[in-house]
């Protein structure tokens, strides 16, 4: 999952490599999901320094998590993707609506329903 984000986002590979380097004696395996905050985090500098020039092949990536993942990747890609990037971007969060794919939109409303009206998230 990871290395096909570092593949969209060539400029986060400093970023994967010293994650690995930092977790590669875990007898528990990485933490990946703090890895996709650090993603998050990286593509929200990205937005806000208007350096979107990565955003349609990352975002293709995301998409494609969701529409051909399984249940955990799925699971990975809204709640530690999508949901760290509204959080770390806070009230601009909806700047990044006009690169959401239909999918990736769809998790994306569903999270918010989630925050606003408590609703579990499902695929209904």
């Amino acid at each position: 999952m990871i290395p096909l984000l570092v593949e969209a986002s060539p400029k986060f590979k400093p970023t994967w490599e010293e994650f690995c380097e930092e977790w590669k004696d875990e007898k528990e395996g990485m933490p990946y999901y703090t890895c996709l905050g650090d993603y998050a985090s990286y593509l929200v500098e990205k937005l806000e320094s208007a350096d979107t020039a990565e955003f349609k092949e990352a975002f293709e990536v995301i998409e494609n998590l969701h529409l051909n993942g399984d249940s955990y990747v799925k699971e990975a890609a809204t709640v530690g993707l999508l949901e760290g990037i509204q959080n770390v971007a806070g009230d601009k969060s909806d700047l990044f609506f006009p690169f959401l794919l239909p999918e990736t939109s769809r998790w994306w409303k569903k999270l918010n329903q989630f925050w606003e009206e408590g609703k579990l998230l499902t695929d209904e």
